[in-house]
């Protein structure tokens, strides 16, 4: 593990939250397309396309943190009864509305990001920037995308609050 100036028995706390990010990251993927392959009604269009996304999004991720795995020299989990048994993420019905679709992303995303910090602290640990390069980007990403569905949620009524200068 010379390559990478990390100590091997110091790296595996960090894998092991990769391996739990993995396993979650599993779990908002298959929400995402099942919330793709259900949506019905007037944000059809909307909606649907936005999932896909969201969908195509995770996939590139669950194969960049299985790859991160990989090169602290681990192996990542690669079962679903194990991202089922390791994921703080849980299961949700196939048939939701609008409304409780994108409410259960954005409930998921705060379960991702949360354990993306873990990731991060396990990573700074060990001064281990690679990973904490990627699950940097992770957190802005999944937070804009939490932004957007949060406004799609809110009437026109709602608005940010103001900006105070001094």
């Amino acid at each position: 593990m010379n390559y990478l100036n990390l100590n091997e028995e110091k790296v595996l706390p960090v894998v092991q939250e990769l391996n739990t990010l993995l396993a979650d990251y599993q779990l908002y993927y298959q929400k995402l397309r099942n919330f793709h392959w259900n949506i019905v009604g007037r944000n059809f269009f909307d909606l649907h396309e936005k999932f896909e996304d969201l969908y195509n999004d995770a996939r590139i991720k669950i194969d960049e943190i299985a790859e991160r795995i990989l090169t602290l020299r681990y192996h990542p989990m690669s079962n679903l009864s194990s991202y089922l048994e390791n994921s703080n993420v849980s299961e949700t019905k196939e048939i939701v509305d609008d409304q409780h679709m994108v409410s259960a992303l954005l409930e998921t995303h705060g379960i991702l990001i949360k354990q993306m910090y873990r990731v991060v602290n396990e990573a700074e640990q060990i001064e281990d920037e690679g990973t904490i390069d990627l699950i940097g980007a992770y957190i802005r990403e999944l937070e804009k995308s939490s932004w957007m569905l949060d406004a799609w949620l809110k009437t026109t009524a709602d608005r940010q609050r103001q900006a105070v200068t001094a």
